[in-house]
């Protein structure tokens, strides 16, 4: 007989040469020299191997085959016999973990801000998760299945396993709050996985966004300003306003009110998921005078680019024809640091500038005003020292 195997998929049930193929969990694979393909439910009891018929491929696919086995390895774990369960007809309809994972992306994906959040959870579950998981009903699926996923990757790509792990959790309980099932989801990290794995904090170092220092802010923005280009332009805004760069590139025109010099971003486009009004400097509303006329197509965004907002790509290019040793993402430091060192602008004032959430549940709650006066005060020096060459040339 051929060497088992370990991996069997739906493309490969019919293609596996003649032998006894593990699908794990006790179920085997039977392949004749005849070419007759059927499925056998193995196991021990009282040190005796028991071997169980579930039926041909023809008659019980893949997943109707792993649903009762599952059922089968219940019965034996109550002491029953499986045996009766071959003949019974039971609800082969159970779904798996990939068509539980699929129907939890849809039903978050209006929730997301963006494309690329449900993108994130596709790709990680199919790199990761399905390969193993995937065929698997969740009822099936086991801290070892888990670990087994985790375990190689943890101390390597510790950021991505960590997420991982976070999504496999949260398909494993929208399962069992959907088959109205009382079990312990295996992926849970509080009292489970921590038992096992490293804090992710001891392993993995925290990765900050090279900045550029403060002294060189003006220096940078004097060269920007040299440059005619939509991706200047949108640093420059970007720099200004101390914003993310996809708060800045996606910036809608709904969103100015060039009167009153404010930029209101609604929740949806924060990453705190809170409006946040930014004062804007007498340069953040030349650069928005001069981007009217750029807006030749009348697009809904600033930084046009074809009906579409600029890429970060095209920024990312612009600064690092500049230098190349920072980030954009890095100003919002740069702009924290100068104004802690040069100004006697309070730290909440500094944070809320920067839409930081107050994790001090004590101080958000009677912290209710966003301060706005005095972050105009701390924008318009901002403003003034990004042109302090421009003003002593």
């Amino acid at each position: 007989m051929a060497k088992t195997t370990d991996i069997i998929s739906p493309n490969t049930v019919k293609t596996l040469p003649t032998g006894f193929h593990a699908d794990g969990g006790n179920l085997y694979l039977r392949v004749k020299d005849t070419g007759s393909r059927s499925w056998v439910f193995r196991y021990k009891q009282a040190g005796k191997v028991t071997e169980l018929g579930l039926g041909s491929i023809t008659s019980r696919s893949l997943k109707q085959a792993r649903v009762l086995a599952s059922k089968m390895r219940s019965a034996i774990g109550e002491g029953k016999n499986p045996a009766p369960l071959v003949k019974e007809k039971l609800d082969l309809s159970a779904k798996t973990f990939k068509e539980w994972a699929l129907e939890l992306i849809e039903s978050k994906r209006a929730g997301w801000r963006n494309v690329k959040h449900a993108q994130q959870w596709e790709n990680t579950l199919e790199q990761f998760a399905y390969p193993k998981l995937g065929d698997k009903i969740p009822a099936d699926i086991s801290l070892a299945d888990v670990k087994g996923i985790l375990l190689p990757m943890w101390t390597t790509t510790t950021e991505t396993a960590v997420r991982l792990r976070g999504r496999i959790e949260s398909v494993l309980d929208y399962a069992a709050v959907h088959e109205d099932a009382d079990r312990r989801n295996p992926a849970r990290w509080r009292g489970n996985l921590d038992k096992v794995l490293p804090q992710p904090k001891k392993i993995a170092k925290v990765k900050h966004h090279p900045a550029a220092d403060y002294n060189d802010v003006p220096k940078i923005m004097d060269e920007l300003r040299t440059k005619d280009s939509l991706s200047a332009y949108n640093l420059r805004f970007t720099i200004l306003t101390a914003a993310r760069s996809g708060e800045s590139r996606g910036a809608l025109w709904n969103e100015i009110d060039i009167p009153n010099k404010v930029w209101t971003i609604p929740a949806k486009r924060m990453k705190a998921e809170r409006e946040h009004k930014v004062p804007l400097c007498d340069e953040a509303i030349e650069l928005l005078e001069l981007m009217k006329k750029w807006n030749l197509g009348n697009s809904e965004f600033i930084f046009s680019s074809r009906k579409n907002f600029i890429s970060d790509s095209a920024v990312n290019k612009t600064l690092h024809l500049i230098n190349p040793n920072i980030t954009v993402h890095g100003f919002r430091s740069s702009f924290r640091v100068w104004g802690a060192e040069t100004t006697s602008t309070p730290s909440a004032v500094l944070e809320l500038a920067l839409a930081h959430v107050n994790q001090n549940e004590v101080e958000a709650a009677y912290q209710r005003s966003d301060l706005f006066e005095r972050r105009r005060d701390l924008m318009t020096s901002w403003g003034n020292y990004c042109k302090t060459i421009e003003l002593s040339s």
